[in-house]
């Protein structure tokens, strides 16, 4: 593997970044102190800085010597509300918050990027925008586009990384076309009539029409749309009801629907219009009425092949063989998808899973981790892939 010599110099720093970041968790629009540490970091590295973006972000600009294109770099930077389960020295010092996705080697790995990267400007022909996005499990993208993240100067393409507990360290992920799922949040409320369980045909069963729903609706991922463009239905909460021998008046649902693919303009019949005729007419046969909401999460991530070459030749000069490259695909969500919709751009998962050292726990498990020596691929990644891109 090649690391070249300034990324090396800051491999501890970039550890000792990504361990302050762990020990401090900050949820989504409370990322104060990190969004602080992060601005200060940029502003020593002589770069023009913007704070405030979507109340918490930062947005850091290096301009080349030379006039070009604009490269977008981004990191997510907000953590889970997960109570740690790890025993290492930098876990959590907040109960009840932890950074259980990898957001912390996220926001290390690409302010060490620009530190390597900000000692070359003149080098660059065009500008690098390093984007540290807040609330990213909360659709963080798409409000800092509507503050204007992508223009002033305008931005060409984006390029992202993922540290990825279920890709082993020293394997990237590098994919062209859909990487990761779009989705929607899904909450059903099936409104019936209560009654007595002894009687209840003098009622309206909520609970009856909730089940036979659940069932009725993976029809649509199986018989309704193509096996080949991936659907997913699933739901994460059901609440009705008191107590054994009363048939509650309602019943709560709550779940999200997944696609990995790009609904195409003049559908006959969309994806919600599917899940809600199904809706429908479940409650219809039973008597029984519904409140709908579904809510736009973001689009399917689907990287651009040009956009993906650099990025794998980025790989390959690091690793010296396509044997390190792997293909790969989630149904987890990453609004990262908003940027990926709208300009260029490649998104990768570099490994950090290392079941050796008992790093094996997936995103979002209070015992998640990451092998840090992942941190230093991630940077050179980072480097390469945006010197590659602005010095044409």
């Amino acid at each position: 593997m090649e690391i070249s010599p300034e990324v090396l110099a800051i491999n501890d720093e970039v550890i000792a970044l990504r361990r302050h970041f762990h020990k401090h968790p900050e949820l989504g629009h409370e990322e104060f102190q990190t969004a602080e540490k992060v601005a200060d970091f940029l502003r020593k590295l002589d770069l023009e800085v913007k704070t405030g973006v979507n109340k918490t972000g930062v947005v850091g600009l290096l301009r080349g010597a030379e006039s070009g294109p604009t490269l977008m770099l981004r990191a997510d930077m907000d953590a889970l509300p997960v109570q740690e389960e790890c025993d290492v020295s930098y876990r959590s010092t907040i109960d009840g918050k932890m950074h259980a996705c990898g957001h912390d080697g996220h926001v290390a790995m690409l302010l060490g990027a620009a530190k390597v990267l900000s000692d070359q400007r003149d080098k660059l022909r065009g500008n690098i925008k390093f984007v540290f996005e807040p609330n990213e499990e909360d659709h963080g993208s798409l409000v800092m586009i509507e503050e204007g993240v992508l223009e002033n100067p305008a931005v060409d393409a984006c390029f992202g990384i993922h540290l990825w507990s279920p890709i082993e360290t020293g394997k990237i992920a590098i994919s062209s076309g859909p990487v990761m799922g779009g989705m929607y949040y899904i909450d059903i409320t099936i409104i019936g009539r209560g009654g007595h369980t002894a009687t209840p045909q003098t009622a309206v069963d909520p609970i009856l029409t909730a089940t036979e729903m659940v069932q009725a609706l993976q029809a649509i991922q199986t018989r309704e749309i193509d096996v080949l463009t991936p659907t997913s239905i699933v739901f994460g909460k059901i609440k009705g009801g008191t107590t054994w021998n009363i048939i509650p008046e309602k019943v709560e649902l709550s779940g999200t629907l997944r696609f990995l693919y790009q609904e195409a303009e003049g559908d006959q019949e969309k994806l919600t219009d599917r899940f809600e005729r199904v809706v429908a007419c479940i409650c219809q046969s039973h008597r029984a009425e519904y409140e709908l909401s579904m809510i736009y999460g973001h689009p399917a991530l689907v990287n651009d092949p040009g956009m993906i070459a650099l990025a794998r030749n980025s790989a390959l000069e690091i690793f010296g063989d396509a044997g390190h490259i792997v293909s790969y695909m989630s149904m987890a969500g990453d609004d990262f998808a908003e940027f990926a919709d709208r300009l260029p751009s490649a998104y990768i998962f570099v490994g950090a899973g290392n079941n050796s050292k008992g790093i094996s726990f997936p995103h979002h498990h209070p015992r998640f981790n990451i092998d840090e020596d992942s941190l230093q691929i991630g940077v050179e990644m980072f480097v390469r892939t945006a010197l590659k891109y602005l010095s044409g």
